[in-house]
């Protein structure tokens, strides 16, 4: 039987779209879609900072790697901060540094501030001759589990290639590049024995974060070595247990600091020694290369947002206003 005619079947449509709503066209929605992944990457990296930075715990490195820690140019600065908070962790020291009366006196003061720890110290001079003997006779039947290789020096004032006279420059050479490679081999045996610990080389931001270093060529180019070997050697050796990692500090309230940029104190950007050493030690362990302090790391962050040629002239206007004081 039919339905009666008078009956309509309605069917519910959607109600049409604003006249003023133009359809969204395909490519609007490809870039939103695309600023929103962006937008989610950006964020995880920011929280992944956050975290290594503030909140993953340090490796406890007296378990991880060994009871002794060496530190080249130990009684100054960086190293000096480094020897403290070692010794806090409760690792014994090697103290290494050119100056018999600071290692005495730096000695002197950590021992009766860590009365539990046992402390040796080596004076050498790595600008005068090869003292791999010395550091190898200092590690002889000690585990070594921490090697900080800080010792580092650069010109007296700024200079241009030209004007850096020979003995400078091979100082320099001999200081920060073959130090750094003869104080590793001579403790890399004794990991490579025990298959565990942690080599931590101090670089510097003028050859990683900064595209040039003018009127400090030599230094920067010798941290370039620093940081490669250190890359390298981390490829090289991590599957035996052991830790390579170049820490790349910016500006530290140093005497060398004071050298190079005129910086007395402490600041915002610009971290103690000590302020340093704390965040240092978090980061031992973990990648291969890494900014431990936190506003390093965001300077480095903006340096990378500026054109090469902006930081050229104002890395060369720093040096030339040395060079004029």
């Amino acid at each position: 039987m039919q339905p009666p005619t008078c009956i309509n079947h309605h069917t519910i449509h959607p109600p049409p779209s604003p006249p003023w709503l133009p359809p969204t066209p395909p490519s609007i929605l490809l870039l939103s879609t695309l600023g929103l992944i962006i937008l989610i990457k950006h964020f995880t990296i920011f929280l992944n900072w956050v975290f290594v930075t503030f909140l993953r715990p340090p490796k406890n490195l007296l378990h991880s790697y060994g009871a002794w820690a060496l530190i080249t140019g130990a009684t100054d600065g960086i190293g000096k901060a480094f020897a403290h908070q070692l010794a806090h962790q409760g690792l014994n020291l090697i103290l290494v540094s050119r100056n018999r009366n600071k290692l005495e006196t730096v000695s002197s003061e950590l021992q009766s501030e860590f009365q539990n720890i046992k402390i040796k110290t080596v004076e050498f001079d790595f600008s005068t001759a090869n003292g791999a003997g010395l550091i190898e006779e200092a590690v002889d039947g000690v585990e070594v589990g921490v090697l900080i290789n800080n010792v580092g020096i650069t010109y007296p004032s700024a200079m241009f290639f030209d004007e850096v006279d020979e003995k400078i420059w091979m100082d320099i050479v001999r200081v920060n590049l073959e130090g750094t490679t003869r104080v590793t081999k001579a403790v890399l045996k004794g990991m490579l024995w025990r298959k565990k610990g942690a080599i931590v080389n101090i670089g510097s931001g003028a050859a990683i974060v900064v595209p040039s270093h003018p009127l400090y060529a030599i230094y920067a180019a010798t941290k370039a070595y620093v940081d490669q070997l250190s890359r390298s050697l981390f490829v090289e050796y991590k599957r035996c247990g052991i830790d390579v990692q170049c820490q790349v500090p910016l500006y530290v309230a140093t005497k060398m600091a004071s050298k190079v940029a005129s910086i007395e104190r402490r600041s915002l950007f610009i971290p103690s020694p000590e302020d340093y050493a704390v965040a240092a030690i978090r980061r031992i362990g973990y990648k291969p290369r890494c900014t431990p302090y936190w506003t390093h790391s965001l300077q480095w962050c903006f340096a990378d947002m500026l054109p090469e040629a902006v930081l050229d002239a104002w890395r060369l206007s720093i040096g030339m206003n040395r060079r004029i004081n």
